[in-house]
């Protein structure tokens, strides 16, 4: 007599999603501020490459705990070079060096800029992405937003122009880097954690490459800096992809993404509270109209067009057919 196979129940998650999609949004948001706390003791290089590192870190034992591989082929390991390079060491060294003239408030709704200019580069590059008129009046209200926080009307006066600039790029950088994911490493067979532990890797050899060369020791280690790099590297890199994976899983990525415009949020709320960092009007007000405003421009036009990738932080959730998404970061 045989007996037919039953499968075995998927176990449920410790916790439910709406706190671990809180957690995540915690953990990013406060980001900004382990960034800002790790520049007071080492270079901003150092901050990089020593996210990149414990962020890694946690990501290979997960991969083991798992029993995943990373991906084979070369062609794979090329396109993972240049998302690690966009996506990890440079928007993470950016962050880090804008932090050394900027609130870490600022460069938290800076980061929030990141699906606006995915949306100006999606019409370019993605050719199923067609705009409509609530997308047009997201990017253009999302950039008035912007002006708003840099109170453009001051002259923006008492803004380091240099540092914003950076933070600004860095969002760019992360909108560049999803949407050559999107087009290189789609299909790709291997799974995200697998994709995300060879993209971080990846990123922390480019770091070791790169820190020695414009960075020395520092004479003495301070306990404080030396806690927030290890924070932001296991928990704002590592720890915080694979939540996202969980949620992304469990809700899909278009609830999940809404992780994004939490994030500025308590970015700003952090500095204020723990760095006594100086809040205008302003800044509140441009941050929800940036916020706003990226939000429509995530806008569905029809059910034939697809969603863009939307952008964080510090790698924000990952689309169905997206392998990989960081920050996320930061």
């Amino acid at each position: 007599m045989s007996h037919e196979a039953v499968p075995a129940p998927t176990p449920s998650p410790l916790l439910d999603w709406r706190v671990r999609f809180g957690l995540l949004a915690l953990i990013w948001g406060f980001s900004f501020l382990f960034i800002k706390v790790g520049t007071d003791g080492f270079a901003p290089f150092q901050v990089t490459f020593g996210r990149l590192l414990f962020g890694t870190a946690v990501l290979a034992v997960a991969l083991v705990v798992k029993r995943d591989r990373l991906p084979r082929g070369a062609r794979t390991w090329g396109h993972l070079a240049v998302a690690a390079f966009l996506l990890n060491a440079l928007p993470f060294s950016l962050f880090a060096y804008a932090e050394l003239t900027i609130p870490s408030t600022l460069a938290g709704i800076c980061n929030a800029t990141t699906p606006l200019w995915g949306m100006v580069l999606s019409l370019v590059a993605l050719s199923e992405d067609r705009p409509t008129r609530v997308r047009a009046a997201g990017l253009g209200l999302g950039f008035v937003g912007v002006l708003t926080v840099l109170g453009a009307w001051q002259g923006f006066s008492g803004l380091d122009v240099t540092g914003t600039a950076l933070a600004l790029l860095a969002s760019f950088s992360y909108a560049v880097g999803w949407i050559y994911v999107r087009r290189t490493l789609s299909g790709s067979g291997s799974s995200h954690l697998s994709l995300a532990t060879a993209q971080v890797g990846v990123a922390t050899l480019q770091l070791a490459l790169v820190t020695p060369l414009f960075t020395t020791l520092p004479d003495s280690v301070e306990l404080l800096p030396l806690l927030a790099v290890i924070a932001l590297g296991a928990l704002g890199t590592g720890y915080a992809m694979l939540l996202q994976y969980g949620v992304v899983a469990e809700v899909g990525p278009t609830t999940a993404s809404m992780v994004t415009y939490f994030i500025p949020v308590i970015a700003t709320a952090a500095g204020v509270a723990f760095l006594d960092e100086h809040l205008s009007w302003n800044t509140p007000v441009g941050a929800a109209v940036v916020l706003l405003g990226a939000a429509l421009t995530q806008t569905r036009a029809s059910r034939r067009t697809r969603t863009p990738v939307p952008a964080p932080a510090h790698p924000a959730p990952t689309p169905a057919k997206t392998p990989l998404k960081t920050p996320s970061r930061t």
